[in-house]
Order: C-alpha cells, then structure tokens, then sequence
C-alpha cells in the first residue's frame, strides 16, 4: 500500500524593502514620545546608526516628536537627570544622542496628530515610524496620518515604508511591525514570502480598544508613577524592539514581525510573520 507525501510546509517570511538595506542617503526615522519606552528606543538607535555606519551604511537620520517637559516623576524610570527639569523632553533628549555620537538629528517640540501634519506634512514622510505613546487614541491617529499619504507622495524620497508600534502595562508589553505599503518581494521556492505585516490598529483593534485606560493623569512622584508602568518594562521592550530593528538592516529579512514580552514571568513570545 502506497502511502501520499505530505506536502512540506514553507515557513512565511518578509524580505524588506531592498532600498533600506542600501540606500544613498540615511534612513529617515519619526520616533513619536520621548517618554519611558521612546527616551529608551532613542538611545539605541544611537548605537545602532553608529554600528551600522561602521559597516558602511549611510546609518539613520531620526525625527523625536514630543511636546512634554520633563517633572519629578520621570526622573529615574526615564532617562532624564535632574538638570533636564523643565525642558521638553525631545530637545533633551536630542542634544545628548548628538552630543555623544556626533549625530545631527532633529527635536520636535510638537504632537504627531493631524494639526502638525497638516501644516507640515513632510514631517510624515520617513521610511520608519516609530510610537512609544501612551494612548490607544494616538495609536489610531497615527495610523489614519500614514495610510493617508497622497498617492503624488507615495513615491517620492522618504516614502512611508514600515511603522514599529510599542505598547505596554505594568509589566506586560507588545511591539508589532507593520507594512505601510505592499513591499514587492522576490520569488522563492524555500519561503512563502509575504508582502504585508498588518497594521497593529486593524489586527488588534478590538484588544486595544479594550484595553484603553481611562486614568491618563501624569504622576506627582516615581513612586506613583511605579505603580502604572514597572522600572524596566520599558528599557525590555526598547532594547527587544531595537534587536527586531537590527535584524532588519542586517539580515534584510524577517520571520517574526514582532512579540510579546511578559516581564513579569520572564517570557517573550514571538509574533511570527504569516
């Protein structure tokens, strides 16, 4: 008797955008929130632009979006010292990645919501989009800004090619890569390559809208502010999304489009690409 093959199954893989991993000119980056999760992110991707100029890659050209100043409650779980009180938080921030790497990147004092974009709207061409904000409103906000690029600009320098989009509780996370365009893939017969990584707000848009706190009030102390958000959920997270971010430039594809990271228990599940 005769037995039938099983047919082997081809594991799904995203190839980035090629013009990513060699490129003329640096990667344009929007980071939006300059707080506990985004003060985190923005230092690694210091290292990362130095790393990857190393290598000869013309390395990230980065935008901080955020109109908060910092207060005694970020001090600690943020990465601010006490002689940052009162500024915004982006210059802050910003002045010492240049400072440090000699970088020439740029703070925006301002939100990323549909005022600043629409008397700016270049501010939202950047092949990366980065949000480490605090709000499911923002997240959704976001998302309508990038999917609305005009068709005249979807071609042009800088075009919106990928959004990174950084959640977390107390001591719970999630970071989700999403396409924000059909990346054109080649043809393979060891992979199922996939050309589009859904958009967080559509996939876990019940979730999020689920999850949405109705306590947005800022905290007085660290120790309040302790109690919201654990002391290194963020810096976990940041330092995770920023491995996923490498991976992209180095490898120039990508099994896995994200995670979910449980610091609590020590755990991280993988979102595989599919």
């Amino acid at each position: 008797m005769k037995t039938k093959k099983l047919k082997a199954i081809k594991p799904c893989v995203h190839i980035v955008e090629k013009v990513l991993l060699n490129p003329y000119n640096p990667i344009m980056v929007n980071l939006i929130g300059a707080g506990g999760t985004g003060s985190q992110f923005l230092t690694a991707l210091g290292r990362m632009n130095h790393a990857l100029i190393e290598l000869g890659h013309p390395g990230l050209m980065v935008r901080v979006f955020d109109d908060d100043k910092v207060e005694p409650a970020n001090l600690g779980r943020q990465l601010f010292p006490t002689a940052d009180l009162g500024m915004y938080k982006a210059v802050a921030l910003v002045n010492r990645i240049n400072l440090f790497f000699g970088t020439n990147w740029k703070a925006i004092t301002e939100r990323y919501d549909k005022d600043t974009i629409q008397a700016h709207p270049e501010l939202r061409m950047a092949e990366f989009t980065v949000s480490c904000v605090d709000t499911v409103s923002a997240r959704f906000e976001i998302a309508e800004l990038l999917m609305g690029i005009d068709q005249k600009m979807a071609y042009s320098r800088n075009r919106p090619l990928y959004w990174m989009d950084f959640g977390n509780s107390r001591d719970t996370g999630q970071v989700v890569l999403s396409t924000l365009t059909a990346i054109q893939q080649p043809e393979s017969k060891k992979f199922r390559v996939v050309e589009t990584l859904p958009l967080v707000t559509a996939e876990f848009k019940e979730l999020l809208e689920s999850s949405e706190s109705t306590d947005n009030t800022p905290s007085c102390s660290l120790a309040e502010a302790l109690t919201k958000q654990d002391l290194f959920i963020n810096s976990a997270l940041a330092n995770l999304g920023a491995s996923l971010l490498w991976q992209l430039f180095r490898e120039g594809m990508l099994f896995n489009r994200g995670f979910f990271l449980n610091l609590k228990e020590f755990k991280t599940q993988a979102l595989k690409v599919a």
